[in-house]
C-alpha cells in the first residue's frame, strides 16, 4: 500500500512491502502503474479529515494515562509518566496498557517508547518500532546499561531525533558514527562546531534533560496554506477562489491561537515540470492597515495582491497564502480612528461561522470569495472513507 500526496501525486507513505519493491520516498504515482498492477499495489489519497480526529482520539486516550502532555505532531506525543507509572507496576506494563487501549479503541498499532529526556524517549520508541524483541515498548530504565549501550552502538547516528542524513554526513566526517559516538562526544565541542542545538542533543543522549515538556503549543509566528490544483488553472476568477479558500483555512487556525496577522503573503506557479509550457512565478506581501483575524478583511487584502501579480495567458498550478506578522489579538495597540462597533461584530461573525463549520463539518459556510465548484480542488479519486466524522461514509454491515 502506498499513500499518495496532494492531487494523488508522489508517494508519501509506503508500507513494508512496497518498500521492500524499492519504491522510494516521493516517487511519482504515474511511475509506479506498471509496478502496481504486477504487485497488486493499493493506492489511497491523503485522508486528512480522517487523521486528524483519528489523531485527537489518540491524544485523548493519552491524556487518561497522564495530564502532562505535548502533542508533539499529528501522530505523536510526549507523556510525562514518572508520577503515574507505579500505578500501573512500572513502564513498561503502562506501555503495553496505553498501546493495547489505543488498538482496541480505534484499531491503530502504536509503539511507545520511555527515556529520561525526549531525546532518548524518541531512541526506545525507534528500538521499540524496529525490533521485535520490545514487542512494541521499550523501556530504557529496564535495560541493563551495558546493553543500552550496546543498542545505542548498533544504530545509525541519522536517527538520533533532529540529525538527519545531512548531519550524519558532516558528523561522519568526525567519525561520529553510531548513536554511542554521539552520546560519548563532547558537548562544547559538538556545540563549537553544530550549535546549542546539538550540544543539548549530546546531553540528552547521556540523561540531561534540556528540553522541557510543552504543556502549551507556541502559537506559530506565521501560518500558510498551500495546495497545488487538480486541474490547471488559467482564469483570475479561478485564482481568487483558490485564495480566497486558503485565506479561510490558515484564517481558522490563526484565530484558533487567538493571533492576529499583520500583512498576507500570495504566491502563483506554474507547472515546472512542464517544460514546453511558458512558465510564470510571482509573490507579493499586502501590508494591513491593522491587524486582523476577520476572514473577509485577509481574503480583501489577498485578492488585491493576487490583481496585481496575475498574468493572463499561463496555466497556473499551485497558490499558496501566508499569514505574517502575527501578535496575539489581546495586545493590540489602540488607533486613532479605531472602529470598535464594527470589530465587534466582525469577532462574533467569525465566532459564528466556525462554530457552524465545527459543529457540521468544515466549509459547511464561507465566504462567497471562495466559489461553489471550485473545478480546481485538489484531486482525491483515491480517498479511503472518513469513517468517523460523515454519516454517509460509515462502515456499512451487512
Amino acid at each position: 500500500m502506498v499513500v499518495l500526496s496532494n492531487n494523488d501525486g508522489c508517494a508519501v507513505a509506503r508500507s513494508n512491502e512496497v518498500k521492500a519493491l524499492g519504491v522510494k520516498m516521493g516517487t511519482p504515482w504515474f511511475k509506479m502503474q506498471d509496478l502496481a498492477r504486477e504487485h497488486g499495489i493499493q493506492a489511497y489519497s491523503s485522508n486528512y479529515t480522517l487523521y486528524g480526529d483519528l489523531s485527537s482520539r489518540v491524544v485523548r486516550i493519552l491524556q487518561a494515562f497522564s495530564p502532562d502532555l505535548e502533542v508533539y505532531s499529528i501522530d505523536e506525543s510526549f507523556v510525562r509518566i514518572e508520577t503515574v507509572a507505579h500505578l500501573y507496576s512500572g513502564g513498561v506494563a503502562m506501555g503495553h496498557a496505553m498501546k493495547q487501549r489505543i488498538k482496541q479503541w480505534t484499531g491503530l498499532p502504536v509503539c511507545v517508547g520511555i527515556g529520561p529526556t525526549k531525546t532518548l524517549a524518541k531512541f526506545a520508541n525507534h528500538l521499540a518500532k524496529k525490533n521485535a524483541v520490545f514487542d512494541g515498548v521499550c523501556d530504557l530504565h529496564a535495560l541493563p546499561k551495558a546493553q543500552r549501550l550496546e543498542w545505542m552502538q548498533g544504530i545509525e547516528v541519522g536517527e538520533v531525533w533532529g540529525v538527519g542524513s545531512r548531519l550524519a554526513k558532516r558528523l561522519g566526517a568526525m567519525h561520529i558514527h553510531s548513536v554511542l559516538d554521539l552520546r560519548n562526544a563532547s558537548p562544547q565541542h559538538m556545540r563549537t562546531h553544530f550549535g546549542v542545538v546539538m550540544q543539548r542533543t549530546c546531553n540528552e543522549l547521556r540523561g540531561v534533560s534540556c528540553l522541557a515538556l510543552e504543556d502549551v503549543v507556541q502559537p506559530k509566528q506565521q501560518i500558510m496554506s498551500s495546495r497545488s490544483f487538480g486541474a490547471p488553472v488559467e482564469s483570475l476568477q479561478e485564482l481568487h477562489e483558490a485564495v480566497a479558500t486558503y485565506v479561510a483555512r490558515a484564517a481558522v487556525k490563526l484565530r484558533e491561537q487567538r493571533s492576529e496577522a499583520g500583512a498576507v503573503h500570495v504566491s502563483i506557479r506554474t507547472n515546472q515540470f512542464k517544460e514546453n509550457q511558458d512558465q510564470y512565478n510571482a509573490a507579493i506581501t499586502v501590508a494591513l492597515p491593522d491587524a486582523t483575524s476577520d476572514t473577509l478583511a485577509l481574503t480583501r487584502a489577498a485578492s488585491q495582491g493576487l490583481a496585481a501579480i496575475y498574468r493572463a495567458g499561463y496555466e497556473y498550478k499551485k497558490a499558496g497564502v501566508m499569514l505574517l506578522l502575527l501578535r496575539d489579538q489581546h495586545a493590540r495597540q489602540a488607533m486613532l480612528f479605531d472602529n470598535l462597533v464594527q470589530r465587534e461584530k466582525s469577532g462574533k461573525l467569525m465566532a459564528m461561522m466556525d462554530a457552524i463549520n465545527v459543529a457540521f463539518g468544515r466549509d459547511t459556510i464561507r465566504a462567497s470569495a471562495s466559489g461553489t465548484q471550485q473545478r480546481w480542488s485538489a484531486r482525491c479519486d483515491n480517498r479511503s472513507p472518513r469513517y468517523t466524522t460523515r454519516w454517509d461514509e460509515l462502515p456499512k454491515v451487512y
